[in-house]
């Protein structure tokens, strides 16, 4: 870990995050280290959408690479729902698998405009990488995987929904 330079931190704590955005924000300032790899999203889902991400990545400034990753499911899907597989059922079928392919697209880098704020950007790049992976775009986070909708969501689709009708 200490080769890789991982930046860890609990998202639930709030001492965490700012000292992780803090430490991004120096590696970025750096010129002569190499670049962050960040996974936005926080988690993985089914291979058809992109779903919210994380704005503290969009935060810390510097220029975002895009890249879009899909498996094509055709010899293995390495998707694994967690509430379906245990792991050790999960790596079974994952090293049995024919094979685990996956197409990989670098996009064009991609700054955050002047009046921009880190969600915006986010969404941005979000909109980006769905369209040339083929994916839809998802308003929420992985967290719904694992837990209820909040109520003031529902309420607030509810009402977007009373809108239209």
């Amino acid at each position: 870990m200490k080769i890789t330079q991982l930046v860890l931190f609990e998202r639930s704590e709030m001492k965490d995050r700012h000292l992780a955005r803090k430490k991004i924000r120096e590696h970025v300032a750096d010129k002569t280290k190499l670049p962050i790899l960040i996974f936005p999203e926080g988690t993985c889902i089914n291979n058809t959408s992109v779903m919210m991400f994380k704005k503290g990545s969009f935060e810390v400034g510097g220029t975002i690479h895009p890249v879009a990753i899909k498996y094509d499911p055709r010899f293995g899907d390495p998707f694994w729902d967690s509430m379906k597989y245990s792991m050790m059922t999960y790596g079974f079928k994952l090293m049995t698998s024919w094979a685990i392919v996956c197409n990989v697209w670098y996009l064009p880098p991609m700054v955050k405009e002047e009046e921009e704020d880190a969600v915006h950007f986010a969404d941005r790049v979000k909109a980006v990488i769905a369209a040339r992976g083929g994916m839809s775009v998802l308003p929420w986070d992985g967290g719904l995987k694992r837990k209820k909708v909040k109520e003031s969501f529902k309420e607030e689709q509810q009402k977007k929904y009373c809108q239209i009708v």
